[in-house]
């Protein structure tokens, strides 16, 4: 395992042990942080999977309702109603709170629901048929803000596993290889220390 290359001295020792100390703590809480991104992920994605399914089972209502109406009012008369339908919807980003973190999102305001051609133009099928493709909208408009909460998650989850791996694999083992390197160092000193005074004193005795 690789070290770093400085002079094994006490301050050195002191330095290695303090970084190695902030390294494993570091290393302590972005796995904590990674595991609760990883639950609200796959919270998220259930939530995606729940929508995916009520979106299939309303598009399978939807468009059955589409074709009826074209059936009772004809495709020409459907066209010069849709005309004069005019909807505005909001679409904005907003900062969503997860797991502590700030992310970005989605937020669509739909506009209310209205009756826009004539009473006297107006057919069952057709209030049917904007009353489907409203549900529609707003489960759509529900999945676009939870995928993108899901995507940035996603993101976070790489981003923090990127960093967990760095400190496990370089960041502490070269401090760990680097801190027993200098501690053998200074061992090894201390011994050839005692020793030279050891050998000092019975030179000094037998004078």
């Amino acid at each position: 395992m690789a070290r770093e290359q400085i002079a094994p001295t006490k301050s050195n020792l002191i330095r290695v042990k303090e970084q190695l100390a902030i390294a494993t703590e570091g290393y302590d809480l972005l796995e904590q942080k990674r595991e609760i991104l990883v639950m609200e992920l796959m919270h998220k994605v259930e939530q995606v999977k729940l929508l995916e399914r009520d979106l299939d089972a309303c598009a399978a209502s939807a468009y059955p309702a589409l074709k009826r109406m074209l059936v009772v009012v004809g495709r020409e008369r459907a066209d010069r109603l849709s005309r004069n339908i005019r909807y505005r919807f909001e679409l904005r980003e907003k900062q969503v709170t997860v797991a502590g973190m700030k992310l970005p999102g989605l937020e669509v305001q739909l506009p209310p629901m209205e009756l826009k051609y004539s009473p006297a133009n107006s057919f069952a099928e057709c209030d049917e048929t904007v009353l489907e493709f409203f549900r529609l909208l707003k489960i759509l408009t529900e999945l676009a803000a939870v995928r993108t909460i899901a995507w940035r998650l996603a993101r976070e989850v790489r981003k923090t596993q990127r960093r967990v791996n760095a400190l496990e694999k370089m960041v502490i083992p070269t401090a760990r290889e680097t801190k027993s390197y200098i501690e053998a160092a200074l061992e090894e000193k201390d011994r050839d220390a005692f020793f030279s005074s050891k050998l000092l004193k019975r030179k000094t005795g037998r004078e």
